[in-house]
């Protein structure tokens, strides 16, 4: 996951479950962003696919936009990727929810 000293900080003083969020929102976002330069897609060429302006995709890559699930299906189905995946009924973004967790405690 990428992170910075600033959302570090930020991160140091949420309840858990609002940083349980926060890592969930930054690992969807990178998987999406992952895809796109997988397919040699820009941002501009994303947004003309979900018919969106390149701001709100902007704000999707930021990792800071609460994604609905209807949009993050809606995602999936425009790239032909999983952005995430249940298994054991837990939500699981698809390549990065290993690293997430695997500095926890």
């Amino acid at each position: 996951m990428k992170t910075n000293k600033i959302m570090d900080e930020i991160r140091s003083t949420i309840s858990p479950e609002m940083k349980l969020q926060m890592d969930l929102s930054v690992a969807i976002a990178n998987r999406i962003y992952s895809i796109l330069e997988a397919k040699g897609m820009s941002q501009k060429e994303f947004a003309c696919l979900m018919g969106k302006t390149e701001t709100e995709v902007s704000r999707w890559l930021s990792g800071t936009h609460n994604l609905t699930m209807a949009t993050i299906c809606k995602i999936s189905a425009a790239l032909g990727e999983d952005i995430i995946r249940v298994t054991n009924n837990v939500y699981e973004p698809v390549s990065e929810v290993e690293s997430l967790y695997a500095a926890e405690p």
